[in-house]
Formats: C-alpha cells, structure tokens, sequence
C-alpha cells in the first residue's frame, strides 16, 4: 500500500475501477478529491460507465398508502373532483440482494399527488393519481433527472401500467378503468406509447380494446420478450398484451380455481406465476408454488414450490391476509402484507431466506386498516440502479411534447 505506488495509476485505470464499484461505493468514493467527484458529469467516464458496470438485480420498495377515495369525474369536459390525503416527502428503500443491505433514497423533485407505478432500465415511472388523463414522470434517483412525457389521452383512475426501457426505446402502456361517464367504470380499452431510436415514435396514438368479461384490478404489467401481462380476476386468468400486433388475449392460469393472492413476475426471461394454493381436498397440502409460462404460449408448468416447513410458518405470519411479489434476475421476493417479514428466493441457489426487516421503517404486524381508513404497505419494484440511461438522453433532445420536468 505504498502512496508512491498508487499515485502513479493512470487516470484511465482508476476510472476503470471506479466504474465498476456499486453505487453506494462510487458515491463514497466522489467524497474524495473534486475529480472523482466530477465523474458523473464527464461523458467520458459515463460512456466507461455503461461498458464495464455490473449488472446488480436490486430492488426499491416504497411505503405507498392506500387511501379512501373520493372521486367524481365529469365527461363533458369540465372538472375533475377528488378527495384525497397529499402525501409528501417521497421516500424509497434500496435492497441489496448480493450484501443483504439496505439503503435509503428520497425523491425530492416528485411533486404531490404522484405515485410510483412501474421500473425499468434504472428508471421509476411515476403516475398522477387524480382521475383524468395521467401525468407521467420518469426519475433516475440516483442522479436525480426528471423528465415528464406527455400525457394519456383516455381519462382512467387507476389503469394498471407496463413500462419496458432498454438502451434504445422505450414501451409503454395503460390499460382498464376507462371512465366512459359520470357513474360507471369499465376496463375497456388500453392505450400504448413507442419511442426509439431509430426515429419511429406513436405518442398514445394506439388504442386496443380488452378481452370481453374482463376484470381487471388496478395493478402493474409484467414485461417479457415483446409481451405485456397482468392478472385477470373472476376467475383468475392471465391477459397478454403483444406489443408489435397490437392484440390482447387470455391465458388460463393453473389450478385457477384454488388460487390466492396471484402475482405475476418476470424471472430470466420468463413470466412466473405465483400463488398460494389452497385445495378444498384434504390429501393436497396447502402450499405456495411457482409456475413458469412455457415458450407456446398457452402452458404452465410447476417450477418450484416452497417447503413444507416453511410454508407453515409463512403462512402462521401472513395469516390470510395476502402478500405481493417481486422479481428480478435470479431473485423473487414475497412480501406479506401487513408485516414487516418479506422472503427471499434465489432461483440459482434454490434457496428460500428470511430478508432482513429494512432498518428504516416501521411496519404494523397485524393485519386490518387504521381507524382513519389508512394503510400502510410496501410495493417493490425491480430495481437496476444506473448512473446513466441512454434513454434520457433521447427523450431529452426530441423536438416533440417531451420536456424536463422541475417541481
């Protein structure tokens, strides 16, 4: 550890180095001298940065609130009417799954009355939540960019939402809760927006009508190889959305009729479906189970499925109450609701683990609403953290209704 040795490294190895360091290092690391804490302005190193990082399948989890609403909407083009709690002070939290560590982001350039909806490609999408046509801001939190894309066209309430980014385009969709008058709400269409860089764009221009007897719950899409999915309910069913043809279809889910709490997410390249099942025949264990959609299109098959052990003692601290699910390369995470316990489980390892409670929240362990109809739960996304996106980079130089976004 010589100080002679190490200060003659030349400047393009170090930032070598420093490119491959984990966010939490690399902000560490701009702490000590003005050049490294330039870095993240220099193209340069920005361009080293998108060759050499490491891929990190992380998740962000935030405390949404689930409030008691009030909304009236007009049709004829008049006012918009909601009752609802501003929230403030946006907060998100960071999980590392190689470390087991947690971290802390804010987000303070997310003006009130927005709520993460979607992730992809090191962006979180945040979507007004008054009913109406929806506002949409994408945010890179670590480095704070925000850009708003323009709006949808459709007025909706609470549309379930897919965002798919790579290095050159962007997808994305919305889809149900179309408000068709005054007193009623239909899932009836979905409407999708195009970019890339190749110069071919449609700005919510495209519209598809949804399977007849659809009930689609407010909630998020799964992206995988072209395709957008979400969870039909009444019976339980899976909606496809192909994004090339512009067509919806129906896919039937397993042992649908003994399905609880159904998640659907996105695990190396594949769509997975997990439930808990719970058959009315006394010689099947209740379990929780995962499912893989093979290449047809039409067929499932049981992937994993969680001990038997284990699923007793989940199911003692969920209690009936539901859990939510999240994935991200080899990981998937099940959070129970109302609790602060979550699992893990990694596909490569086949290995279930308890995830450490995230040291910077309070989470109630009992189920059941506040007395002012308020509940607290956490909502994850997967999560690549990234210094730089080439995405924004697009959006940002187009002559069209995109424009940065200040608070």
């Amino acid at each position: 550890m010589d100080g002679r040795i190490w200060s003659r490294l030349p400047h393009k190895l170090i930032d070598r180095i420093i490119a491959c360091l984990p966010p939490p290092a690399f902000f560490r690391a701009r702490a000590v001298c003005k050049r490294w804490y330039a870095l993240i302005f220099s193209n340069t190193f920005l361009e080293l940065y998108l060759q050499v990082s490491a891929r990190r399948h992380w998740f962000l989890f935030f405390k949404q609130q689930s409030l008691n609403k009030n909304t009236i909407y007009r049709n004829n083009n008049t006012t918009t009417t909601t009752t609802t709690t501003t929230r403030v002070n946006h907060e998100a939290y960071l999980f590392d799954t190689e470390n087991l560590k947690w971290y802390r982001l804010s987000f303070p350039l997310i003006p009130p009355g927005f709520s993460p909806a979607s992730s992809s490609g090191g962006l979180i999408c945040w979507v007004s939540e008054d009913a109406g046509s929806k506002s949409i801001l994408l945010c890179n939190p670590l480095i704070g960019s925000l850009i708003q894309l323009p709006s949808t066209l459709r007025p909706r309430l609470c549309p379930s939402i897919g965002l798919t980014i790579t290095n050159s385009s962007i997808d994305l969709a919305f889809a149900g809760d179309d408000m068709i008058s005054p007193y009623a709400v239909k899932n009836l269409t979905s409407e999708s927006f195009h970019i890339d860089g190749g110069g071919f764009y449609s700005i919510w221009g495209t519209t598809a009508s949804l399977p007849r007897l659809c009930s689609l719950e407010s909630g998020r899409m799964v992206h995988v190889e072209g395709r957008f999915y979400c969870m039909n309910y009444s019976p339980f069913s899976v909606l496809a959305y192909d994004i090339p043809t512009n067509h919806w279809s129906k896919i039937q889910a397993p042992m649908r009729r003994f399905l609880r709490s159904p998640s659907l997410v996105e695990s190396r390249g594949k769509l997975i479906l997990v439930a808990a099942v719970e058959k009315s025949k006394l010689n099947v264990p209740k379990s929780l189970r995962l499912w893989a959609l093979q290449e047809c299109g039409t067929m499932w098959v049981e992937i994993e499925r969680m001990p038997q052990q284990l699923y007793i003692q989940f199911s003692e601290i969920e209690g009936g109450r539901g859990f939510n699910c999240v994935a991200h390369g080899e990981y998937v995470v099940i959070l129970i609701k109302g609790s602060d316990k979550s699992l893990l489980f990694d596909f490569h390892q086949k290995r279930w683990a308890w995830i450490p409670p995230c040291p910077y929240i309070n989470v109630r362990g009992c189920g059941g609403g506040r007395e002012d109809g308020v509940d607290d739960e956490l909502h994850g996304f997967a999560y690549e953290p990234r210094l730089v996106v080439p995405i924004t980079a697009l959006l940002e130089q187009l002559t069209l209704p995109f424009n940065s976004f200040s608070a």
